[in-house]
């Protein structure tokens, strides 16, 4: 279960409450110190994944070659298009002699 952060908004004081995704969020919750039921906002955190390095797709599934020239860009070769083959009409299916 997701631990979520709660500010009662007469202190400003802070608590953890754990709380399943399909709970709504609190308006009211107990003091620790004192036991009353005190109002409370709920406190967005930011996300903790952090994902760190060249990118994701560009270092999954490619050579450590590739990935590093292919990403440059400074790179002085242009590559052109290979010229498309000639389409022709597709012959008739033959059909069995009965």
């Amino acid at each position: 279960m997701p631990t979520y952060v709660y500010k009662f908004i007469e202190t400003g004081e802070t608590i953890e409450i754990q709380q399943a995704f399909t709970d709504d969020a609190l308006t009211e919750a107990k003091h620790p110190t004192d036991g009353t039921v005190r109002p409370v906002k709920k406190v967005f955190q930011p996300v903790g994944v952090t994902f760190k390095g060249g990118g994701f797709y560009k270092t999954d599934s490619k050579g450590s070659g590739s990935a590093s020239s292919t990403s440059s860009g400074s790179s002085s070769e242009s590559s052109t298009p290979a010229p498309a083959a000639p389409s022709t009409p597709a012959a008739p299916a033959a059909t069995p002699a009965s």
